[in-house]
């Protein structure tokens, strides 16, 4: 089923929206594997304190703050690539971006002054053997900022033009050098156990993974790039580079904004009751919320897609509704049951009391996901329609309402840290999604009206 084959003129059902939806959904879904997948093969490992350290700590959250300024290509390229001078300038951009980055990147990587400042005095680690571990992750993970610039890039191309499946496989390929690289990492560190063999598999299996998938998306494209690109026709008036930087720039800042959070939540959970206990069940609960919540990031670059077609927004509307409504109750119960005890406990291997206080801080993000259609929705409309600097602002409102949660809650001993933590973060993306809806009303009476 390709939608883009269907002419523009056809009303959009919620089929058409459930097609594109669930493929980019079942890759998000997988992607979240990947994390686990890694600690699962460094826990193994010598050194694994130091070297889960390292990646999880330093190098991951490091190379994520460096490629922040293209984890918007993907939507940008959704919107924008509507013909092949479209298609041509946001290439050369994605070329220059990507390569800008990936230089900072290596630069970071190799100036053990540089890394030492950034990673050392502003992150605060003063152990040498992570240190040491981390910068060789970095060197390591050279090729990711490039790969994931080139991979966003062509993704957009091929959901816009009704090729969602085709993301799947690409993460399905990702998963396979992922596994084949830390397969290899395995069986070599049983054969001769060097101490930085964790980081090194780790990383390694991340830039393998990430290459591969750069490479399908690229192969993949091309037959729309040859034969579909050249004959569409755009109403839209040409892109030039004051537009798309208006454009771009705002939702660009939005992800680097985002990002600030994770580390603002660190330092107000460490200043609240039970702090080591807290920071402890971190990376399970972002883990467990991060599976529902990636389904509703998914939804993003379906609205996107679909908007401009007539009928999409009420398909859309009632997508969301129903999408919401059916994560929330698939999430509440598995929290309600013993399920999430088993979760945090089994799987995650916390022990008892970790477990205990994982299962009851999840019930403070039981709205994470319904909430998240919701902005995906709004964020959709608006990029649609070019306001992409109310987007920035949105996640701009969500930070202030954090940091002031997080303030208070620090001078107040109230509930364990990551219990408030989690409450404010919800409070916070109430306060993204109020914003969102606001902004966007001009955008859905019109589309309603039309409809």
């Amino acid at each position: 089923q390709n939608l883009m084959h269907q002419p523009k003129s056809q009303p959009v059902t919620t089929r058409d929206v459930w097609i594109t939806w669930y493929p980019l959904a079942l890759s998000w879904l997988m992607m979240g594997i990947e994390l686990p997948l890694l600690s699962a093969v460094v826990a193994r490992l010598a050194n694994p304190e130091v070297n889960l350290g390292a990646y999880g700590g330093v190098v991951f959250p490091l190379a994520l703050l460096i490629e922040a300024p293209i984890i918007m290509l993907l939507t940008a390229s959704t919107k924008l690539s509507r013909d092949l001078a479209s298609y041509r300038k946001l290439w050369r951009f994605m070329m220059i971006a990507g390569g800008a980055l990936s230089a900072l990147h290596l630069l970071v990587a190799v100036t053990p002054p540089l890394f030492n400042w950034l990673v050392g005095d502003l992150l605060g680690v003063e152990d040498e053997q992570l240190l040491d571990a981390s910068r060789l992750g970095m060197i390591i993970m050279t090729p990711w900022t490039w790969a994931i610039a080139h991979r966003r890039f062509n993704q957009g191309v091929l959901i816009r033009f009704g090729r969602s499946k085709a993301v799947t496989w690409g993460t399905l390929v990702r998963l396979a050098a992922d596994v084949a690289v830390l397969a290899t990492g395995y069986a070599l560190a049983k054969r001769a156990s060097l101490p930085e063999m964790g980081i090194i598999a780790a990383t390694a299996a991340v830039s393998a993974g990430v290459v591969a998938e750069a490479v399908y998306a690229a192969w993949i494209v091309r037959p729309i790039v040859r034969d579909v690109l050249p004959t569409v026709k755009s109403s839209e008036p040409p892109l030039d580079r004051k537009r798309f930087l208006s454009f771009y720039v705002p939702l660009a800042l939005s992800p680097l904004l985002g990002l600030a959070a994770q580390p603002i939540l660190t330092a107000g959970i460490s200043r609240m009751p039970s702090p080591t206990e807290s920071l402890a069940i971190l990376p399970a609960l972002n883990g467990f919320t991060f599976l529902f919540r990636s389904i509703s990031l998914a939804f993003l670059e379906v609205v996107v897609a679909l908007v401009e077609r007539p009928g999409a927004y009420a398909a859309l509307r009632r997508f969301a509704w129903r999408a919401a409504l059916g994560v929330f109750c698939l999430q509440l119960l598995i929290i309600a049951s013993p399920l999430a005890k088993g979760w945090f406990g089994t799987v995650s291997g916390l022990d008892t009391d970790l477990a205990r206080l994982a299962s009851q801080a999840v019930w403070a993000a039981l709205t994470f996901a319904a909430v998240g259609f919701g902005n995906s929705l709004c964020q959709g409309l608006l990029v649609h329609s070019h306001k992409t600097r109310a987007v920035t602002e949105s996640v701009a409102m969500f930070l202030i309402v954090i940091i002031i949660g997080l303030t208070v809650g620090a001078h107040r001993d109230w509930l364990a840290g990551a219990i408030f933590a989690y409450i404010v973060y919800s409070l916070g993306q109430a306060a993204q999604f109020g914003w969102l809806y606001i902004r966007s009303r001009p955008d859905r009476q019109a589309l309603g009206q039309a409809e």
